[in-house]
């Protein structure tokens, strides 16, 4: 099976089309690409015109919830980078990732909600995906 059959199977798997166009929330572009690199700006459980998933984990949103927004989050950056190179193949290693969670002062499963990005691109299989994870809250005042 190749990444792109992988790719269509976790989006079946989640309920969600990628196919269409990536919609960014501002004035700044979702990818830059530099000699080898390429980077891709953060990403909200956004399918379609949808934000699919809101609020702050530990308060209204559960943990599996969490985790398919991480999951829909690096979906539409894969997406991001298939239109880009036209083949996910072309794609050696990810170097970092950086997931942010929206939580309550309570909730401490930040990892656990990073796994949900972690697991999309294990899935994928034969990109490196021991990769650094940042997670970041939001300041709790």
């Amino acid at each position: 099976m190749t990444r792109e059959e992988r790719f269509q199977k976790i989006s079946k798997e989640l309920g969600y089309s990628f196919d269409g166009e990536i919609k960014v929330g501002g004035n700044y572009s979702p990818l830059v690409q530099h000699q080898d690199t390429i980077y891709i700006s953060g990403q909200i459980p956004r399918v379609s015109n949808d934000v699919v998933i809101q609020g702050a984990l530990g308060a209204d949103v559960t943990l599996e919830a969490g985790q398919t927004a991480a999951k829909i989050c690096v979906m539409r950056a894969i997406a991001l980078l298939l239109k880009h190179l036209g083949s996910l193949d072309r794609v050696q290693k990810i170097l970092r990732i950086s997931v942010y969670v929206q939580s309550s002062a309570n909730f401490t499963q930040q990892s656990e909600v990073s796994d949900g990005a972690s697991e999309v691109l294990y899935s994928l299989k034969n990109i490196s995906w021991r990769i650094s994870i940042t997670e970041e809250c939001p300041s709790r005042n």
